[in-house]
């Protein structure tokens, strides 16, 4: 038997990691930001504007307060979820430290939104997003 590797991290290094598995999915950024833009929602109106069952935007809404992103709160028979600003203070506080330490220059900063991809020609549909097809090529060759 192998003997397997555990590297002891800091509490903050554990945190930070913690907080960004649980902004790993798309899915729990989209709830992050509807609780930005108005906190202490329901999980029935976060359904209601993401179009999921709500079995499933309970399940991340739980990873979510696992990680200490979303704060609970029980009000009778209503779930208020609201965002857990202590976590993202410390994401907050890595970013920042993070992207002080390194240099993009002006002209490359961009950001997902405004970022275009211009590609031409056959299978340019496939390009864009960076898939290869080693076996295609050999097939194409053969063919000529």
């Amino acid at each position: 038997m192998g003997i397997s590797k555990r590297l002891d991290f800091d509490m903050e290094t554990k945190s930070i990691g913690k907080i960004c598995k649980a902004l790993g999915h798309p899915t729990r950024i989209q709830i992050m930001t509807l609780l930005w833009r108005r906190n202490n929602r329901t999980c029935g109106e976060i359904v209601e504007l993401i179009p999921l069952a709500q079995s499933t935007i309970s399940k991340h809404l739980l990873e979510l307060k696992k990680a200490n992103l979303v704060n609970v709160k029980n009000e009778g028979k209503k779930t208020i979820y609201s965002i857990g600003l202590d976590n993202i203070q410390i994401l907050k506080k890595y970013i920042t430290s993070y992207l002080s330490t390194i240099e993009i220059p002006e002209h490359n900063k961009k950001t997902i939104l405004t970022t275009r991809h211009q590609v031409k020609g056959r299978n340019s549909h496939l390009k864009k997003y960076n898939y290869q097809f080693p076996h295609k090529n050999i097939k194409e060759n053969l063919g000529d």
